[in-house]
């Protein structure tokens, strides 16, 4: 990698945790071989496109552009979904580098905007669909004409549940039920069931993990950054999500060149939280080496102090409890070649 992107990336990796938890959005280390490959991938996550009204939830066309430029003249190899949890699954190895693309809700400016240049870039995509707004006719969103052009043209398609409204709160037998009502609208309009899923607003609890694993779903998404790895958790993956206020090329540039940081034994294993502040701990891989200089950033409070309770045991002490809604913890740990490993946590603090 030339000095000066290295450099670049090592400058503001610091300042993307810090200033990312400030707007909101278990485990081998990855090995990579000496022919290039590797058995980790990164993805990321929009929703809309050029809708100046929604800046936290849609990205600025130029913004897009930019990160469209950087996947194509970079040594990164974009990959379908699927195919990316099939190599994590199989053990087969992936290109260094490798990328997915998720666009979540099935909006109308993701139609209208994102799918031509995604198209004319060659570049494959999965879509996340919520099928309520769809099915009211919302002019905000895709029609199913629209869906299923972009199946037929090979788009990966994934659910979000029926509405884009979180589900951590609500009963089970209602979640069960929009799941569902989600699925069969989506197999009804495209002829194909989503095994994919993405929770809407990155929202999850350990009880709604356990009904979207129940059914039937093979991996699940969330917005907590990190980079995929075969060990990760199926039902909670992570993903890197880029809106307009933290949409910078750079910013992008640091997440595609994004590793792993491997943990086990990790608590609050219940991201929905119930002790507020939480007590964050982890135990980071053997594999990993020197963890002198991991660092981690709390929502609204920046750096946290960490104390080492073994050589690779950590514990995040969280000064003030968070405001209701969601936050989020990112941990970072420099790399090789100015590239750095990332460990991000999304809660959920009740009202």
């Amino acid at each position: 990698m030339p000095f000066r992107r290295a450099a670049t990336l090592f400058a503001v990796a610091a300042a993307w945790a810090f200033q990312a938890l400030a707007g909101s959005p278990g485990v081998a280390a990855p090995a990579v071989a000496g022919d290039g490959t590797a058995n980790t991938a990164v993805v990321f996550a929009y929703d809309r496109f050029g809708e100046d009204q929604t800046p936290s939830i849609s990205i600025r066309i130029d913004q897009f552009e930019a990160h469209l430029d950087e996947l194509q003249d970079g040594d990164y190899q974009v990959l379908p979904l699927p195919r990316i949890l099939d190599a994590l699954r199989s053990g087969a190895p992936l290109p260094d580098r490798a990328v997915a693309i998720t666009i979540d809700e099935a909006s109308r400016s993701a139609f209208r905007e994102a799918w031509p240049r995604l198209k004319a870039a060659g570049l494959p995509f999965t879509l996340f669909v919520a099928t309520d707004a769809i099915d009211r006719g919302s002019p905000a969103h895709m029609s199913w004409a629209e869906v299923r052009q972009l199946a037929a043209a090979g788009v990966t398609l994934g659910g979000l549940g029926a509405s884009t409204q979180s589900l951590v709160s609500r009963p089970a037998d209602e979640v069960k039920t929009e799941l569902r009502r989600m699925a069969d609208r989506l197999q009804a309009e495209t002829g194909q069931r989503p095994t994919l899923f993405a929770y809407p607003q990155g929202e999850v609890s350990s009880a709604l993990r356990t009904i979207v694993t129940e059914q039937g779903f093979a991996a699940a998404f969330g917005q907590q950054s990190g980079v995929l790895h075969p060990q990760a958790d199926r039902a909670t993956l992570p993903r890197f999500v880029m809106n307009e206020s933290f949409g910078s090329v750079d910013r992008f540039r640091l997440a595609a060149n994004a590793l792993p940081l491997p943990v086990t034994d990790l608590t609050p294993d219940d991201p929905l939280l119930t002790v507020n502040p939480p007590s964050i701990g982890f135990t980071v891989s053997d594999e990993i080496g020197d963890i002198a200089r991991l660092a981690c950033f709390a929502a609204g409070q920046g750096r946290t102090a960490l104390e080492r309770v073994t050589e690779d045991r950590v514990e995040v002490r969280i000064r003030d409890p968070f405001p209701p809604g969601r936050t989020r913890v990112n941990c970072t740990l420099p790399a090789p070649e100015g590239r750095w490993r990332w460990l991000g946590m999304q809660f959920v603090v009740p009202e």
